[in-house]
């Protein structure tokens, strides 16, 4: 992860806004789910960069710099800077209550001065191109938090087969756990894609220093792995 001064000044424009009521107010009650969630409104906005390879060391030096101006308006769960797998490419994770609290912060991000003057505008002609995914928390994973800065982590991207969790849920869910089960890793999360790259798995964890690798011949590893192929499409992943 990125050093923790450019993540970790105070929320005090999300404070602000909480006060005002800006995103409490009752909405339309719609969902559009594929698949089981948190029993609440919260969702995880995925917002992945590719930077310009000449351009990486400039845009990191801008967001320790200025990042703490985006981290005013809503909390981030992590930033991360891709290194094995993937490369000039950052992942940032935001939290939001719901989409009109999303909203909300889009209208002040794009009203906020000194974030479109000191970061924004300088940074656009650095990045290559931008994707985001809007994301749920699986209901039988909590958001964890490393137990320090710093760290490996591994992103893995599971790529099913159309028909959402009800057709391969189970299968996702068993191999995710035979992954944290060998007592190499930490989850930190784990999630279901609803807008972007549909019937997508994610999860995020946080290798352990003995190894960055465990022992892929674990028995109960392969027999998990062996249920998940039939609906997995493709399976990819990234340590930053």
């Amino acid at each position: 992860m990125l050093p923790p001064e450019a993540l970790r000044r105070p929320l005090a424009a999300a404070a602000r806004l909480a006060r005002a009521g800006a995103w409490a107010r009752p909405q339309v009650l719609a969902s559009l789910a594929t698949g089981p969630r948190q029993n609440n409104s919260i969702f995880y906005e995925i917002r992945t960069y590719d930077i310009k390879p000449s351009k990486m060391k400039e845009f990191v030096e801008m967001v320790n710099k200025y990042f703490h101006l985006r981290t005013a308006h809503s909390e981030l769960v992590g930033f991360w800077s891709a290194e094995l797998g993937a490369m000039n490419k950052l992942v940032h994770i935001w939290k939001y209550d719901n989409f009109a609290h999303r909203a909300a912060v889009r209208h002040a991000l794009a009203n906020d001065k000194d974030w479109q003057g000191k970061f924004i505008s300088p940074a656009l002609p650095l990045i290559e191109k931008q994707h985001n995914e809007v994301a749920y928390l699986v209901p039988w994973c909590q958001l964890g938090k490393p137990p320090r800065e710093g760290g490996v982590y591994e992103w893995v991207t599971f790529q099913m087969k159309p028909g959402g969790p009800a057709l391969w849920g189970e299968a996702f869910q068993a191999a995710v756990n035979a992954h944290i089960n060998t007592g190499y890793t930490k989850l930190i999360g784990v999630f279901h894609t609803e807008y972007g790259l549909l019937n997508t798995g994610l999860s995020r964890v946080l290798l352990s220093e003995k190894t960055l690798r465990f022992d892929v011949k674990e028995p109960n590893l392969l027999k998990a792995q062996q249920k998940i192929i039939p609906p997995l499409t493709c399976l990819e992943n990234c340590f930053c």
